[in-house]
């Protein structure tokens, strides 16, 4: 597997290889020893999927008490994935990096994503649908949910929203503002 730094401290791009042939392909996409030689995670709780239409936004989400990090796959579709570091002690607290997700690359490799603990996390669906698969280190924690607006001008995320207006959940669109979010 392929690890790949990102602009943001611990977020990496995850690769699996792939093998394949006439009859198709397979690839490992978890494997605790290998996750574990590489520093990454080897305990996961929680296994979510969802399918979303085009211009759906989801996020940016984070718990506290009882903080996620998440291992995000797409199984189908395009998204454009985003994370922003929440931890008061990072060199990059208050950064957000964007991140094109599909379940191959131009090249064909698998690709993954790795948002560790600390971060709300988000996309928005590019392409007509899309189903996305994120593991997660901890339990959902309804009473440590929390929501920062996916439009917080501090923020400024640059959304590849093409002129139209995402389709947000009520909850999401009630977020807070990052300057008066409660952070861990």
């Amino acid at each position: 597997m392929q690890v790949i730094d990102t602009a943001l401290r611990d977020i990496k791009i995850l690769r699996p290889r792939r093998f394949g042939d006439d009859r198709g392909w397979f690839a490992e996409v978890f494997n605790a020893e290998k996750f574990a030689a590489v520093g990454l995670p080897t305990h996961f709780v929680q296994d979510n999927q969802s399918v979303s239409a085009k211009g759906v936004l989801r996020g940016l989400h984070y718990q506290l008490g009882k903080p996620q990090g998440k291992l995000v796959r797409v199984l189908a579709g395009h998204i454009c994935d985003v994370a922003v570091d929440l931890r008061r002690d990072s060199p990059d607290f208050g950064r957000h990096a964007a991140f094109h997700l599909r379940p191959r690359t131009d090249t064909g490799e698998l690709e993954m994503l790795w948002i560790p603990e600390g971060f709300a996390h988000g996309f928005l669906v590019l392409s007509e649908t899309a189903e996305v698969l994120y593991k997660t280190t901890a339990l959902y924690y309804p009473a440590g949910e929390r929501a920062i607006r996916w439009d917080d001008p501090t923020l400024n995320i640059a959304w590849p929203l093409n002129g139209i207006a995402p389709a947000v959940s009520h909850k999401d669109a009630q977020g807070t503002a990052f300057l008066d979010a409660e952070l861990p």
